[in-house]
Formats: C-alpha cells, structure tokens, sequence
C-alpha cells in the first residue's frame, strides 16, 4: 500500500501548541475502537464529543475520555483556548493481548485472546493571551496608607522634659 501523498492529511510539523493524550490498556478489540475514532478524526473537539456522546458503540467511552484528557490538558497544562481546540490526530494501535481458555465439549480447552488497545490523541489551538495585572483603586488607596503611616513613623518630635517641682 502507498502513502498518501495529499499533504491536508498530513500531520503538522511546525507548530509548538500540539497536546498530547494517551490511553494505554484500553479493553477493546482495536478494529472496533479505530471505527470509532474515524468518525471523529479532523474535527473540533466539542464536535469530537458531541457525535460521540450519540454513538452506541461500547468503545465510544474509552474515546471520549482520551479526548476530554487532551483538552484538559491543552487548557490546564499549555494555557490554550478551548473553543479553538481541533483534534489533529487520532490513532488507535493494538496493546497486549491477554491469552485465555474458554472450555469447549469433551473436556478441552480451546484457547482466545483478550484484546487491548492504545488510543493516542493529539490536539492543537489558539494560545490564551496573558492578562495583565491591573492595579485596582482600593489597592492604590491601601497603598497611599501604608506610605503615610510609614512617613508617620520615620519623623519624630523631641520630646520635651517637664521639671518636676
């Protein structure tokens, strides 16, 4: 099989604001979780959610919790927006399969495996700019106060001895 050649699918190299989350040990057959995320690939992140808060799929769970980490993480941990937020990967790989026996007639055992996946989802966004720290009126008219006081403090009148008679 080729690689595409179609440059829109491939995956941006030089932006620096791209989020990563991964769910390792995911307890579904790999197939039926890629299916899965092929409905959401290039798209919004609260698209991303919505379709799959509608999809009765059983590994559509596992999908959601891998995104909501990636946007969780762009917005906690990488200060990005997140209405800006687009999924520019998803990848479903195989993890370790689990060997079983399942009994079967005349006292054999026949053996299966317990598949696993990992999901891997990788989103980008605009950057939140930084507030500055605006200097209210009630910390001005603290801070005039304590400069006051401390004028206040540093001058000192002589001190004038009465005599006692």
């Amino acid at each position: 099989m080729s690689q595409s050649t179609n440059k829109s699918l491939k995956r941006p190299t030089s932006e620096t604001n791209m989020v990563k989350s991964l769910a390792n040990g995911v307890s579904h057959s790999p197939r039926k979780v890629s299916e899965v995320a092929a409905l959401v690939r290039n798209r919004t992140v609260a698209d991303a959610l919505v379709i799959l808060s509608h999809t009765p799929r059983r590994s559509a769970t596992a999908v959601i919790k891998a995104i909501a980490s990636a946007k969780a993480n762009a917005e906690h941990n990488h200060n990005l927006k997140p209405d800006t937020l687009r999924i520019v990967e998803i990848t479903v790989t195989a993890g370790p399969r689990i060997k079983r026996f399942r009994p079967a007639a005349h006292g054999r055992a026949l053996p299966f495996q317990r598949k696993t996946s990992h999901i891997r989802v990788i989103v980008t966004g605009d950057e939140r700019q930084m507030k500055k720290a605006a200097v209210s009126s009630d910390a001005k008219a603290v801070s005039a106060v304590k400069t006051a006081s401390a004028k206040d403090t540093t001058k000192k009148k002589p001190s004038v001895k009465k005599e006692s008679k």
